[in-house]
Order: C-alpha cells, then sequence, then structure tokens
C-alpha cells in the first residue's frame, strides 16, 4: 500500500455513529464479529465509566480506516499512575502500511501528553504524575502487530501476562 499523505489522514475523537465501521475493520483483521466487545468498548467511551479513556479515529475520504482505544491508568491492578495502555488498534487491511497506523500512534502520545498535564494539575498534592510507559498486549504470534508496534518505539516490558482459564 502506498503511504498516505499525513495531510489527508484526519485524527479525531471516537463517536458514537462510527462502531458499525470499526467493528466491521476489526472482523476483517481479526476474523471474529466482536459487536458485543466494541459495543462495551463504546459504552465506557461514551458514558465515563473510565476516567480517562482515549477512543481515537483515523478518516480518510471521509470514512473511518482505523482506530485506537486506550485510557490512562490511575494506578489500578499494581500498575504505576504514571502509565497509559492501548487496547485496541485496528486498521482497514487495505491501508495496512500506508500511514494511518503511525498517524493514530502519533495523536494517542499527543493526547497521552495532554493526559499527563492533566494529571499534574489534579495531583499537584502529590509526586508530579506523568505517562511515562504506555502498555499493550500483543499475541506472541501476531508478527504484523509486533513489528508494528516495534517501529512504533515499543519493545518488551519487564511484566508478564497471566491468565487463568477455569475448567469447564
Amino acid at each position: 500500500m502506498a503511504t498516505i499523505a499525513a495531510q489527508d489522514i484526519l485524527i479525531r475523537a471516537l463517536r458514537p455513529e462510527d462502531i458499525d465501521r470499526i467493528v466491521e475493520i476489526d472482523e476483517e483483521v481479526s476474523g471474529l464479529n466482536r459487536r458485543e466487545y466494541y459495543e462495551k468498548k463504546f459504552s465506557s467511551a461514551f458514558e465515563g465509566t473510565r476516567p480517562m479513556t482515549i477512543s481515537l479515529v483515523a478518516m480518510v475520504e471521509g470514512k473511518p480506516v482505523g482506530f485506537v482505544m486506550g485510557e490512562v491508568l490511575l494506578g489500578e491492578f499494581g500498575i504505576p499512575a504514571d502509565t497509559a495502555t492501548i487496547d485496541t488498534i485496528g486498521v482497514d487491511p487495505d491501508r495496512q502500511g500506508s500511514g494511518v497506523g503511525r498517524a493514530l500512534m502519533e495523536e494517542f502520545r499527543s493526547h497521552v501528553r495532554k493526559a499527563r498535564a492533566l494529571m499534574e494539575e489534579f495531583r499537584s498534592h502529590v509526586r508530579k504524575a506523568g505517562v511515562r510507559t504506555v502498555f499493550t498486549f500483543v499475541n506472541w504470534n501476531e508478527w504484523g502487530l509486533l513489528r508494528f508496534f516495534e517501529s512504533a518505539g515499543f519493545s518488551p516490558g519487564r511484566m508478564v501476562n497471566l491468565e487463568l482459564k477455569p475448567s469447564a
């Protein structure tokens, strides 16, 4: 895919009407229809159930072609309060490699920096808070996604993902 000029990629906040296209992109990438998951994500983003969510959409020629969803953490699960996560990212397969993912990451980083400033303002009575680390989870065999995150500056972290599968 040819690179799209940065000025031709509009990054904006997620809107409720984006859900169908987000589900479609995710299904094209993953092969799974996860509408229920995205309905919960949208609910969280728009109902304010999480304090600092960052949900962005990349637009090309007036159409959503990618998205990223994450949040600034406030010390949950023993993770430092100066941390943000990316829990969902997707780019239309026809637009992968064109700069859409990179544009989303740059805007996500910008929002994280702004969140850092807000956190410092609200937490002035304690150590200056600041987002210094962004975590995300990637399946170890998703090489394309791993290469993308590596090119965006990510590297293996010190945390280990643990899971428990309850017996049937």
